[in-house]
C-alpha cells in the first residue's frame, strides 16, 4: 500500500476488494453481484430485513462466492445481528480465493466484534494477523493490522490496550526496510493522533493537547499526501469533546469529513451535550444512512441505533 493509505487502514480495506458492501470488479462475473448491489441499496435506504432477504437470494445463486458471503456478513453486521454475521464471514474466509482475501475476512470478523465494543474477540483474529505479517517482514501491513486493533480496542473503552496496540503497530511499520521520510512521518502521525485521543479518553487534557500539538506539527512538515489534513478537525475535535469542550468540538467536528460515519456519530453526542437533541437525532439518523463495514461504523452505528430507538 501506498503511504497516502488514509489514517485508519481499514477504511480503505473495506472498500477495497475484501470489501464486505464494496463491489469489486471481480463481482461483475459473480451471478450474484446484481442481487448484492441491491441488498445494498436497501440498507442504505433503512430496509434492513428487506436487504438480508436479497442477500439470502444472492447467496442461493452462489453459496461458494466469496463476495456473497463477505457482504452478507457486512450486512448482518449492519442489521445488529453480529454472531450471525461472524459465521457469514467466517464461511467468506473458508471459500476465500487467496490469502489475501482469507486476511480480509480475518479482518471483518475482528470488526464484527468492534460492533460489540469486543476488544478481546477482536484480537483473536487481528493479533494471528499482526504475527503473520510480522514473520513475513511485511511491517507495513503488520503496523496496519495492529492500528486497527487498537482503533476496535479504544472505541469498546479498552484504552490500556488500544495504547499497546498502537505503539506496536508504529513500531512494526518503522521497520520497513529503506523507509521513506513520508512513510515515517505517516507512522509518527497516526501514533501522536492516537496518543491524544487515549489521554482525552483518560481526562487528561494537559497530555491529550501535547499530542495534538505533535500531529499538527508533523501534518506542517507537508510531507504526507494532502489527504491527512482531514483527520486533524476529527482529532481536534474528539479531544475537545472527551474533555468538555463541546463548543469547541462542534466547530471542529463540522470540519472534519462529514461522510466518515464516526465523525457524524461524534457531532451527534456533542449535540446531545449542548442540549440540542434534535440536531442530534438528525447526526445519528445519517450514521445510520452509512453502509460501510469497517471500524468507523463499528464504532458509531450500535451508538446511533441504541439513541434512535429510545426517541
Amino acid at each position: 500500500m501506498r503511504s497516502s493509505t488514509v489514517l485508519y487502514v481499514a477504511t480503505a480495506l473495506m472498500l477495497s476488494a475484501g470489501s464486505a458492501l464494496a463491489q469489486p470488479r471481480a463481482a461483475a462475473q459473480d451471478p450474484s453481484a446484481d442481487l448484492l448491489r441491491q441488498a445494498t441499496e436497501q440498507m442504505r435506504d433503512g430496509h434492513a430485513e428487506d436487504a438480508l432477504a436479497t442477500a439470502r437470494r444472492a447467496l442461493a445463486a452462489s453459496p461458494q462466492s466469496y463476495q456473497a458471503n463477505n457482504q452478507m456478513g457486512a450486512l448482518l453486521d449492519l442489521a445488529g445481528r453480529y454472531k450471525d454475521a461472524r459465521e457469514a464471514f467466517a464461511k467468506a474466509a473458508d471459500v476465500a480465493p487467496t490469502p489475501d482475501n482469507k486476511a480480509r475476512a480475518q479482518r471483518a470478523i475482528a470488526i464484527s466484534y468492534g460492533f460489540e465494543s469486543d476488544c478481546s474477540g477482536a484480537a483473536k483474529y487481528e493479533a494471528p494477523l499482526y504475527h503473520q505479517y510480522l514473520d513475513a517482514r511485511d511491517f507495513y501491513n503488520a503496523g496496519e493490522v495492529a492500528n486497527e486493533l487498537a482503533r476496535l480496542c479504544l472505541d469498546a473503552g479498552k484504552i490500556d490496550e488500544a495504547e499497546r496496540w498502537y505503539t506496536t503497530g508504529t513500531d512494526a511499520g518503522l521497520r520497513e526496510p529503506d523507509i521513506k521520510a513520508e512513510r515515517q512521518d505517516l507512522w509518527h502521525y497516526r501514533l501522536e493522533h492516537a496518543l491524544a485521543r487515549i489521554a482525552a479518553r483518560r481526562g487528561n487534557q494537559a497530555e491529550a493537547q501535547k499530542h495534538v500539538a505533535a500531529a499538527k506539527a508533523i501534518l506542517d512538515r507537508g510531507t504526507m499526501a494532502a489527504q491527512q489534513k482531514e483527520y486533524f478537525p476529527y482529532l481536534a475535535g474528539y479531544v475537545a469533546l472527551y474533555t468538555g469542550d463541546y463548543q469547541t468540538a462542534l466547530t471542529q467536528l463540522q470540519q472534519g469529513n462529514q461522510n466518515d460515519a464516526y465523525v457524524l456519530g461524534l457531532i451527534a453526542q456533542t449535540y446531545e451535550k449542548l442540549g440540542q437533541n434534535d440536531k442530534a437525532m438528525e447526526y445519528y439518523r445519517k450514521v445510520m444512512a452509512s453502509t460501510v463495514h469497517n471500524p468507523t461504523t463499528a464504532g458509531s452505528r450500535p451508538l446511533a441505533r441504541t439513541k434512535l430507538a429510545a426517541k
